[in-house]
């Protein structure tokens, strides 16, 4: 399934993130993947997506101008089953 940011994504229940200087690691342990969150917003972002109805309502908080690197970002992230619709 194709990322479409108007839909709302939650954290996969089998992914574990541990907070880390950088960010924070995501760990998915069904399919034993790990991804590198390099910014703090994001890590924020992600693990409060399933409180918005929308990537983009989440994005809401972003500043404008990093609003594409967060949807490349999530785009990513849901290819690999980080994060999943809800």
């Amino acid at each position: 399934m194709e990322f479409d940011p108007s839909r709302g994504y939650r954290l996969n229940p089998q992914v574990a993130l541990r907070p880390e200087p950088f960010g924070a690691l995501a760990y998915h342990f069904g399919n034993r993947k790990l991804s590198f969150l390099k910014v703090p917003e994001l890590v924020d972002l992600v693990r409060g997506l399933a409180e918005h109805a929308s990537v983009e309502d989440a994005l809401l908080d972003v500043p404008a101008e990093r609003r594409a690197q967060f949807r490349r970002a999530l785009s990513s992230l849901a290819a690999t089953d980080m994060i999943r619709p809800r």
